[in-house]
């Protein structure tokens, strides 16, 4: 699958090398079985732990230190969306867990709802067991994940038509060259593009989008992308 967020497939473990630590959130125990199947056979990935409800997902993910938790959206007890809010908000920085929200329902109000909760990715149960696994392997090295079609929705949805007076401000926390990259980062481009487009190399590119996301405190690019058209930094029509 390719990453529609850096470009590049680069394979993902835990801190030191250890395999990815992953837990599975479903109310179905054959939905969980069939993941827990297809994720074995990935390399470096090791299912730690499952969960039927959302509040287990919680304890779950946290006891076992989980570097990924798979969370379905309707589930007993505490629906996927609550677990998320309640697992990110407690998950020490030392040991940051990522979420990808999976689900059967291509539902926007699930979607939009995952981002705010602060989930990484979200994917349908139809995924392919190819997509699933690097998936994983994505959200774990701190990559969001949404293909080109739901950050298309993502931008439509978090987007106003309110024109902007003059060009828009910098963020004061932003240098110049920073402010350049959130730009085009928030049209579309891709690293190698926003490299092209500034005669720059991509590493450094790399390392911009980097410092952009600590400075404003933004989880991954789809979040910058968000923050940009929030606002005003691009408007809708501009990409």
């Amino acid at each position: 699958m390719t990453d529609p967020v850096t470009d590049e497939a680069v394979p993902a473990k835990g801190d030191d090398d250890r395999p990815l630590r992953v837990v599975l959130a479903d109310d179905q125990h054959l939905v969980r079985a069939g993941f827990r199947v297809i994720l074995s056979s990935g390399e470096g990935i090791e299912v730690v732990g499952e969960a039927g409800d959302g509040r287990e997902a919680v304890e779950v993910a946290t006891r076992e230190r989980a570097d990924v938790v798979l969370m379905d959206v309707q589930m007993p007890r505490l629906d996927g969306l609550e677990a998320t809010r309640r697992l990110l908000g407690s998950s020490g920085a030392a040991h940051p867990t990522k979420v990808i929200i999976l689900t059967t329902f291509d539902r926007e109000d699930y979607l939009f709802e995952a981002l705010r909760a602060g989930a990484s990715g979200f994917l349908l149960k139809n995924a392919s067991p190819e997509d699933l696994i690097e998936s994983v392997r994505i959200v774990a090295r701190g990559d969001a994940l949404l293909s080109p079609e739901v950050t298309r929705r993502v931008i439509a949805r978090f987007s106003t038509p309110m024109a902007v007076a003059g060009p828009p401000s910098r963020p004061e926390e932003l240098t110049d060259r920073e402010f350049e990259v959130l730009s085009l980062l928030a049209k579309g481009a891709s690293n190698a593009e926003i490299a092209q487009q500034l005669f720059l190399g991509e590493t450094t590119v790399k390392t911009h989008v980097s410092r952009i996301l600590t400075k404003l405190n933004l989880r991954d690019r789809t979040h910058a992308v968000v923050f940009a058209y929030e606002n005003g930094i691009v408007t809708p029509g501009s990409a």
